[in-house]
């Protein structure tokens, strides 16, 4: 009996590693970089996603279509809603994207995304995998950036995680060997790790911060980790200007909450786990998940996304309209910038960061003794036109 269960175990495994050896192939001969100034109309993708996600969506929108209309108005952009990316159709289909939905998706340049919900096991859904995972690994979104910025604090901090590898890209293919023991796995390719590493030193060297934490927990993660900052350490010859140093996740989680040591911190980067954790960690320093963005970057396509879930609670109980829209206005102004809008990122992140954290005229709390999320939105369209937006920004950040 357990020579039948290990020979099952190790023809699983076998599949494993096949698939990852074949995607190594893939990494090896990848497109290089889409120009977006050469595309003409460049196309955003919508995905309204679930619970809260219709709500914030619209909001985000309407700030966009005021901020784009004279490029949306001379056909240089396109806004495409793509509605297959509900709970209810995934499941319908038994997956994670749905195939024509895939499709549509990949006539997109870039895809601005509201939360979806993730099935768990033992919830209301059937257990099909993360829409967010499977996007990722399907357009190859490699890097997951997210910044955090709290300037009373002192705090400009941006994250460079591994989006495709580590623990999360294998999460829905572990084995229950027996009743008594199941298995995960952790994949780490020296491509994957490379080109992670390269984007968060390349950033650092173009942006003057020269100072790069790579996160791992090599010291006993000794393989998969191992390979990671050994990948980090061989990247750091191309950059003798950056000044580079390997932390540890434990620790590094405490050092984010001591104020006398977070604020020398500056560009990290690091595997998928880690970085999911440690970005939600830092995200509460901005006034939580609801506040931050994300953007999920590859070579040929590129989704920005709120970071926080689909909150079916609030819609439960009759409270959808006070859902916080920061945390996908400030992923639409990382896609402004991506797609070299940078002057229109900035201004909408300007606003965002003046009506958030300076000004405060209102304030969401998510219930009826808040602002609802059109009111707040209200609010970021008037400072965003209003004539003395940069001497507002000035005036609270010197």
């Amino acid at each position: 009996m357990n020579n039948q269960v290990i020979e099952k175990a190790k023809q699983h495994f076998a599949t494993i590693v096949s698939e990852q050896l074949e995607r190594i192939e893939k990494m090896k001969t990848a497109k290089e970089w889409i120009d977006y100034s050469k595309i003409k109309p460049l196309i955003i993708g919508f995905c309204w996603g679930d619970g809260i996600g219709p709500i914030i969506s619209q909001e985000t929108q309407r700030l966009l279509e005021e901020l784009l209309s004279e490029e949306l108005r001379e056909g240089k952009l396109k806004f495409k809603p793509i509605d297959g990316l509900t709970i209810e159709n995934r499941v319908k289909h038994m997956k994670a994207i749905p195939d024509d939905v895939l499709e549509e998706l990949k006539t997109c340049h870039v895809i601005l995304k509201a939360p979806t919900t993730t099935p768990e096991k033992g919830g209301p859904y059937p257990n099909i995998e993360s829409a967010n995972v499977a996007m990722r690994r399907e357009l190859d979104l490699f890097a997951n950036v997210r910044p955090v910025k709290v300037p009373k604090q002192g705090i400009n901090w941006i994250f460079f995680r591994e989006n495709t590898e580590g623990a999360y890209i294998l999460g829905s293919k572990g084995i229950q060997v027996t009743d008594d023991l199941a298995v995960d796995f952790k994949v780490i390719t020296k491509q994957g790790a490379e080109r992670i590493i390269r984007m968060a030193f390349d950033y650092a060297q173009k942006s003057g911060l020269n100072d790069v934490t790579v996160v791992t927990k090599a010291n006993v993660v000794k393989t998969t980790d191992g390979l990671f900052l050994e990948t980090a350490e061989r990247v750091s010859r191309d950059y003798p200007g950056v000044k580079w140093e390997g932390w540890y996740i434990d620790i590094m989680t405490a050092k984010l909450v001591d104020p006398k040591r977070r604020t020398q911190f500056k560009v990290m980067v690091l595997p998928n786990l880690y970085g999911d954790i440690l970005t939600d960690e830092a995200a509460e320093f901005q006034g939580g998940v609801g506040t931050a963005g994300s953007a999920n970057i590859g070579k040929q396509y590129a989704m920005f996304e709120a970071i926080h879930g689909s909150a079916p609670r609030m819609i439960k109980e009759g409270r959808g309209q006070y859902a916080d829209p920061s945390s996908l206005i400030r992923a639409a102004a990382m896609m402004l910038d991506h797609i070299g809008m940078k002057e229109k990122a900035a201004k909408l992140e300007k606003s965002l960061e003046i009506c958030q954290q300076f000004e405060r005229k209102l304030t969401i709390t998510g219930r009826d003794n808040g602002a609802t999320g059109r009111e707040f939105c209200d609010y970021i369209l008037e400072t965003l036109k209003s004539h003395n937006l940069e001497q507002k920004y000035k005036k609270f950040t010197s």
